[in-house]
């Protein structure tokens, strides 16, 4: 009998060494999934203990979310004493259409002061940081240089540094983060939509883009901002992350997260990117585009598109939703559509309108399709200035490269 527990005990062992070995290679492969990756929020330890006994700022939206728990209120259910919120473009709910001015309320969930930093007050004053003993970052961006939420990141640096007021960034990771392509901004087109120089699609995450900011000088008069950026986990700049929660009313899916970089440059045009229907940023079209085989008609949709260019006309274009996976393999910024586009509407229509050249970050591109140009001979002209800006680049990643 001895014997026979004797075996039963070491066949238990095994089995039980054989188990933990089969948990350990399942959590190592759960680990090197893209699914393990955290932002920045999750990591609590990192953070909390820099704001305990503080008077806490936040900018934030509808993604600054632990799981599916909004920062704010995991913040204060933590008794960390957060006493006003700040938000951008489409508020702080993420709820506002596009190029609605929002206007400052309050929160009717917590009860705090909501700023806004949209319209035309983009930038907190000294007034507004009041009492804010530390303030901290948390939005999603997706990669491209015309998302305005890196123009509000900058603004409320310089805010930062001008009022010795330090600021944490709560890392997220970048869904077109894995590339860089497209014009690098020339000084004299700086605006919202495009305040640094750097390509369309620039390859870092809001962290690094912070970091850069702040290395770079680019702040109001070289100053420097007071920065912490805490870290994603398990990211890398090869990750294809797929964001839990849509960053904006009209980037509603990954689809469109992939086109927007290239589909953006058609809101400086007379062509329709599907604002005012169920697909916006991942078609296009315009009445007068005859080669189209897709077709839509724009309608107001309140809270997302509530009043879209060409509005209730007929447009005939292309669906690009099968393009967007060949962008989320390979990564590049597409120009043919926008090419092809200009040659069959040019002579039906004045093609460009004054915005383009911001979203472009220069005139040359504009004239360069004015001009006949193809994309190859249009993307040499780039790599000069691609080139420094990724050795630029380099100094300021937290996180292994694409290369």
């Amino acid at each position: 009998m001895q014997s026979i527990k004797y075996i039963a005990l070491i066949l238990l062992t095994v089995v039980t060494i054989l188990g933990f070995c089969q948990t350990q290679q399942n959590l190592n492969k759960h680990l090197s999934s893209e699914e393990s990756i955290l932002p920045g929020a999750y990591m609590t330890g990192n953070y909390l203990p820099l704001l305990k006994a503080k008077k806490i700022g936040i900018i934030a939206n509808n993604t600054s979310l632990i799981n599916k728990t909004h920062l704010v209120d995991s913040l204060i259910s933590l008794k960390i004493n957060v006493i006003k919120i700040f938000g951008p473009e489409h508020g702080f709910r993420g709820d506002q259409p596009d190029g609605k001015e929002i206007q400052n309320g309050k929160d009717p969930k917590t009860g705090l002061d909501v700023v806004s930093l949209y319209g035309n007050h983009k930038k907190p004053t000294k007034t507004d940081m009041e009492n804010i003993d530390i303030m901290i970052f948390d939005i999603q961006d997706v990669g491209a240089r015309f998302y305005t939420f890196i123009s509000t990141l900058t603004y409320v640096m310089e805010a930062c540094s001008e009022n010795n007021i330090p600021l944490i960034v709560l890392d997220r990771p970048n869904p077109n983060g894995y590339y860089i392509d497209g014009p690098v901004l020339e000084p004299s087109f700086t605006s919202f939509v495009g305040m640094h120089p750097v390509p369309v699609v620039y390859g870092m995450t809001i962290g690094e883009y912070a970091s850069m900011v702040n290395g770079e000088s680019w702040l109001k008069e070289g100053t420097q901002c007071s920065l912490t950026v805490v870290k994603c986990d398990n990211y890398t700049h090869k990750s294809r992350f797929q964001l839990p929660e849509r960053p904006s009313p009209n980037l509603q899916d990954m689809k469109a997260i992939y086109l927007y970089p290239s589909l953006c440059l058609f809101e400086g045009t007379v062509v329709s990117v599907g604002r005012g229907t169920d697909k916006p940023f991942k078609v296009f079209g315009h009445p007068r585009l005859s080669s189209g085989k897709y077709s839509f008609t724009p309608k107001p949709i309140k809270g997302i598109s509530e009043d879209p260019p060409l509005k209730g006309q007929l447009c005939y274009g292309q669906n690009l939703e099968k393009e967007a996976e060949l962008i989320k393999n390979n990564g590049h910024l597409e120009l043919k559509w926008l090419i092809e586009s200009y040659k069959n509407l040019n002579s039906k229509t004045q093609f460009f309108t004054n915005y383009f050249d911001k979203l472009a970050g220069n005139s040359k591109l504009r004239e360069q399709i004015i001009a006949g140009k193809s994309e190859i001979e249009i993307r040499k002209s780039w790599q000069p200035n691609l080139n420094a800006f990724n050795k630029m680049r380099k100094k300021y990643l937290l996180y292994p490269d694409f290369e």
